[in-house]
């Protein structure tokens, strides 16, 4: 498995090696994101779903999931 760690931006947010930023793995689970975003993150789901549950059931990508809060 890779695990490389690329540099982060002005913004925070990681980027691979060709300066694109990197997207939140689909098996992310809701528990650890709400230790990112705070407990209010995803309400209404177990914190044992997984990210690509909540944004195929929303439809709404991470980042407007973040701002919905």
């Amino acid at each position: 498995m890779n695990n490389k760690h690329y540099p982060k931006g002005l913004d925070g947010r990681e980027r691979d090696q060709n300066g694109q930023i990197r997207e939140k793995r689909g098996d992310t689970r809701v528990a650890t994101l709400r230790k990112e975003y705070g407990p209010d993150f995803a309400q209404g789901y177990r914190s044992d779903a997984k990210l690509e549950t909540v944004r195929e059931t929303e439809g709404k990508s991470l980042s407007q999931l973040v701002k919905k809060k």
